[in-house]
């Protein structure tokens, strides 16, 4: 009886493998850790062989702690981080070292082509802006500074295709990665030639996937895959989807009501529409595979902040943590519910992996009778800040979409404390899904729907996804949140102001750039 489905979801810092069964339970959940790799400044890249062992690994572990058979499993999909590159050659091997959409390297590129124009034609074409992560504006760097890329590429790809491909021999894509890729006319949902050729890499559309539905099967697990996971040869291989689009979907958002937000290596900020022609161009788009588009505004200004802190500064509070059975999560909840109700004047800007206009990361307004737990929740405040002016932009405009609800997913949403944060300072109601790994669900919906375990996605959907908790706005904190915010946003553009001026700034970004 084929009962299960399996999702893995490959993100800015683990790669996951989780399984479910179809009712939208998760059964077992494997992770691994990616390494970052700093080949230049500002380069941000990783192993794409690692990664596919990561993810082999995590399957075989999912199915082994669990127990449950291999020829349970109905079928497997993959989710991943949306733009960033990987470039394969005939055989499926990776040329290079895959790119991480954290990667700053062609900040210079599109600066320069602001100055000359062709970011704004370009962003009209893809129906988005710019930004130095995108799948288009790297392949416009890499057409400069490394000519020789392109005699040795068979394919582009993206980071859940190269995935999938391991798992089969397919490398093509589906409109939500080609989409946040910025490399598709997001209406069409077909490569852009006017982009290519205003971005200057049109030699590289014969190099491009096929593209096709999120939810179709495109092959079985191959005898070498089956070897490296666990899975039986065969097992049917959905396409699957970009995780921006697949936490979404295991959040239950389905309409304009509803705000989707992710909190995690980027603040991921998403709404519905029935076009993508928006008055405010957002900072990424792409074909949802409900129907519909998916607008998002976001940037690195979110969890993956908290993690740094973590990891740099309280390294020893997390062995002492681990020592009582606690994770460092648990001390840092505890730490901020202690001391909620203090006054805290802390400023946090989550801007460690660039801020707008240069502004700076940082900690502002620190006195000596502050606590841990006092830095901790301005962390989380900060955090949120950022999240809100995203929020704010996107729900600009005539035609933006006017949600009721917020469904928050991420590292931010395992925090009962930070989830009522984010209702507090948006001002909205805040849902958090059921289950750990949303992007894993998101595309386990893709592989149940893709073997005929429902008769469409959106059934799926409202089969496999659940409310966990619920959060309303607290009246009393509106004022607070509504000071405190207005306080960072002019904080922040003063820092950028001054930063961004100096001539100390300016030679640092010649290098981090």
């Amino acid at each position: 009886m084929r009962d299960c489905v399996i999702g893995i979801d490959a993100g800015g810092t683990m790669t996951k493998a989780a399984l479910f069964d179809l009712a939208g339970n998760e059964l077992a959940c494997a992770r691994r850790p990616n390494e970052m790799l700093f080949p230049g400044p500002g380069f941000t890249e990783r192993d794409p062989d690692r990664m596919w062992r990561s993810a082999a690994e995590a399957v075989r572990e999912v199915l082994e702690i669990s127990g449950i058979l291999p020829s349970r499993i109905a079928a497997i999909s993959v989710a991943g981080y949306g733009s960033g590159l990987y470039v394969v050659d005939r055989d499926g091997r990776p040329v290079r070292n895959g790119i991480v959409s954290t990667d700053s390297r062609a900040a210079q590129l599109v600066d320069e082509w602001r100055r000359s124009g062709i970011h704004d034609r370009a962003a009209a074409e893809i129906q988005q802006r710019l930004f130095n992560g995108h799948s288009g504006v790297l392949l416009g760097w890499l057409h400069r500074f490394e000519p020789g890329l392109l005699g040795k590429s068979a394919s582009v790809t993206f980071c859940k295709d190269f995935l999938r491909g391991r798992l089969t021999g397919d490398y093509s894509t589906d409109p939500s990665d080609a989409g946040i890729a910025g490399l598709i006319d997001v209406e069409k949902q077909d490569w852009s030639r006017p982009f290519f050729d205003l971005a200057g890499i049109l030699p590289w559309l014969d190099k491009m996937p096929s593209i096709g539905p999120s939810e179709a099967v495109v092959g079985g697990v191959t005898a070498g895959a089956a070897a490296a996971t666990g899975l039986l040869e065969g097992t049917p291989v959905v396409r699957g989807c970009v995780d921006v689009s697949a936490a979404a979907m295991a959040s239950g958002v389905v309409d304009q009501s509803q705000l989707s937000i992710v909190a995690g290596t980027f603040s991921i900020n998403s709404t519905l529409h029935v076009s993508p022609r928006l008055s405010t161009l957002p900072f990424i788009q792409s074909p949802y595979p409900l129907g519909g588009f998916i607008a998002t505004e976001g940037a690195a200004t979110s969890a993956s902040n908290l993690e740094w802190f973590l990891r740099k500064v309280l390294d020893g509070e997390g062995a002492r943590a681990a020592l009582d059975g606690r994770t460092i999560y648990d001390v840092c909840n505890e730490l901020v519910g202690r001391g909620v109700d203090r006054e805290n004047g802390i400023l946090f800007f989550p801007f460690l992996f660039g801020g707008p206009r240069s502004a700076p990361a940082g900690l502002l307004g620190l006195r000596a009778t502050h606590e841990l737990g006092d830095v901790l929740r301005a962390i989380y405040e900060g955090i949120v800040y950022a999240h809100r002016e995203d929020v704010d932009r996107l729900l600009s405009g005539p035609d933006a979409a006017r949600p009721t609800v917020i469904r928050l997913a991420g590292g931010a949403s395992r925090s009962p404390i930070w989830a009522q944060f984010f209702a507090d300072a948006i001002g909205l109601p805040v849902e958090v899904p059921a289950g750990g790994e949303l992007g894993a669900l998101g595309v386990a919906m893709l592989a149940a729907t893709g073997v005929g375990a429902y008769p469409s996605l959106i059934d799926a959907v409202k089969a496999m996804s659940h409310v966990g908790s619920h959060f309303e706005p607290r009246e009393a904190t509106r004022e607070y949140h509504a000071e405190k915010f207005a306080r960072y946003t002019a904080t922040t553009h003063a820092l950028a102001d001054a930063w961004g001026n100096s001539s100390t700034t300016k030679r640092l970004n010649r290098f981090t750039a």
